[in-house]
C-alpha cells in the first residue's frame, strides 16, 4: 500500500515484514511507509541512505527559538540522533531493532531561521552484532559544519 511522501505514522509489523533496516528506510524515503511523527512536528526528514549512511535534511523555524532567539540546541541534537540511528538502522537485517545509548554532541555556530537548509549525515564508524557507533555531521547550506556528534546504539534481535 503506497502513501504519499507528506503520510505521518507508525508503520506496521505487516508493513515491514521480511524487510532490511535500510529497505524500510528506503521505503520511507519513497512514501511507502509512513515518516516518522517527529520528521513533521521537527521540520526535518530522511532523504537519503545507504549502507551505514543516512542523510537528513532540515530547515530550522521560527518556533524552535529558545529565549536567545537562536534555534534550541534540543533540535539539531534530535536530528543528530537521528542520523546516527537510521545510519544503524540500514545495517541492519529484518526483524532487528535499535535504540540510542548515547548521542553527544558539540555546537559549532548557532542556528537561526535564517540559516537554510541543514544536512546532517550519519556514518556508521563500528557495527556489531550488538552496539553500533556512529559519527554525524551537520552543515548548513554554505557547507559548514554547525554541530558534530557521535550516537551509540544499542541493537537488539527479534524475539523467537
Amino acid at each position: 500500500m503506497a502513501t504519499s511522501p507528506r503520510d505521518y505514522g507508525v508503520a506496521t509489523p505487516q508493513q515491514i515484514a521480511g524487510m532490511s533496516g535500510r529497505e524500510m528506510l528506503e521505503a520511507m524515503i519513497a512514501g511507502h511507509l509512513p515518516a516518522p511523527p517527529i520528521a513533521r512536528l521537527m521540520g526535518f526528514g530522511l532523504v537519503e541512505v545507504g549502507d551505514g549512511v543516512a542523510i537528513f535534511e532540515g530547515t530550522p523555524f521560527p518556533d524552535l527559538l529558545n529565549p536567545l532567539g537562536t534555534v534550541h540546541g534540543g533540535w539539531a541534537l534530535t536530528l543528530i540522533d537521528s542520523a546516527g540511528g537510521c545510519a544503524a538502522h540500514s545495517t541492519l537485517p529484518p526483524g532487528h531493532g535499535y535504540t540510542t545509548i548515547e548521542t553527544k554532541a558539540n555546537f559549532a555556530r548557532p542556528l537561526s531561521p535564517d540559516s537554510g537548509p541543514i544536512r546532517a549525515e550519519g556514518r556508521v564508524i563500528t557495527g556489531g552484532r550488538r552496539i553500533i557507533a556512529t559519527d554525524i555531521r551537520m552543515t548548513d547550506s554554505r557547507g559548514r559544519i554547525v554541530a558534530h556528534g557521535t550516537s551509540t546504539l544499542m541493537v537488539f534481535a527479534p524475539e523467537a
